[in-house]
């Protein structure tokens, strides 16, 4: 579907977005790809990572700017939006900031993509927006309801709005394995836990891409696509380096488990083989959670030093 297509990322210079479009350039021959990002230093680092391909453009532009994102989805077919404050402490500290992004970015993409007739969006939401405790929970949440709202606004034949939502990406830039592995790497012999109880999701950049492209090749309006994927106790993975912890205390904002469903939304979710699929339209009327904690299916140790590289 995106061979002879223009295709927008925003924040595609993140860990997601240089994947996707890595994907993306492998596997279509997509008339475009504009990278929409505000650091051009991480731009001018990607254009020589991928060797200047010639269907590559690269827009230097903030989501909070209606104009910039007026001028830069003309003639548009699809949208990953990706850009978006992702830290949970950053967030909690400079809340005027992460609204203006996440939520108020939203509406200006909204808007965007109508008055530029993009055909569809695809937004990547996280599990804390599902009954959120921190702030960036709460924006990625009013992100969802702006964005599968917007469906309201577009015509029959107009913008697609869609969401996926998932848990932490392993590896990602600015993630705990990263960290704890530079912390081994200069010698640290104990590892700081918030705490032993904890547990979260976990999705390799992969399955995250794959869900994208599953929800633009199926999806319907509305939908929020939910993969089924592994939990993993954050004391397992302490255990991969085979060092000793120290307990620092849950910081503000943040859970003891994460929760990609809650029994609330559980009435709009419908169950597939490999994901479920939450929409406003569907009447479920047996309930449930969708809980890191109460996962069945967890990462081992043995598998987590596999992904990571540890012998």
């Amino acid at each position: 579907m995106f061979n002879d297509k223009v295709i927008l990322v925003t924040g595609g210079t993140g860990s997601f977005g240089k994947h996707f479009i890595a994907r993306i350039l492998n596997d279509y021959k997509p008339k475009k790809i504009i990278i929409f990002s505000r650091d051009e230093l991480k731009q001018y680092e990607m254009e020589k990572e991928f060797n200047n391909k010639k269907v590559l453009r690269f827009f230097i532009g903030d989501v909070r700017d209606k104009d910039r994102l007026n001028m830069a989805f003309k003639n548009v077919d699809y949208v990953v939006h990706t850009a978006a404050l992702k830290h949970v402490p950053a967030c909690e500290y400079n809340p005027f900031e992460a609204v203006k992004t996440n939520i108020l970015g939203a509406q200006n993409i909204v808007e965007a993509c109508i008055n530029n007739g993009v055909k569809k969006l695809v937004a990547l939401s996280t599990d804390k927006a599902s009954s959120p405790v921190n702030l960036y929970g709460a924006t990625k949440a009013c992100m969802e309801k702006i964005f599968l709202t917007a469906n309201n606004y577009s015509t029959v034949h107009g913008t697609h709005f869609m969401c996926v939502r998932y848990g932490n990406v392993i590896g990602s830039r600015g993630s705990v394995i990263p960290y704890f592995k530079q912390l081994v790497s200069d010698g640290v012999t104990s590892l700081p836990i918030t705490d032993v109880r904890m547990t979260r999701f976990w999705i390799t950049l992969d399955s995250a891409v794959d869900l994208v492209l599953d929800i633009f090749n199926n999806g319907e309006r509305g939908d929020i696509f939910i993969p089924k994927i592994k939990s993993m106790k954050m004391i397992d993975l302490i255990k991969v380096f085979d060092v000793d912890y120290h307990i620092i205390g849950i910081r503000q904002g943040e859970k003891i488990y994460e929760s990609l469903i809650s029994e609330d939304e559980s009435c709009y979710a419908k169950e597939l083989k490999d994901k479920y699929i939450i929409n406003y339209q569907y009447n479920n009327k047996d309930t449930f959670s969708y809980r890191s904690d109460l996962n069945d299916d967890y990462l081992t140790v043995l598998k987590l030093k596999e992904i990571i590289g540890v012998k």
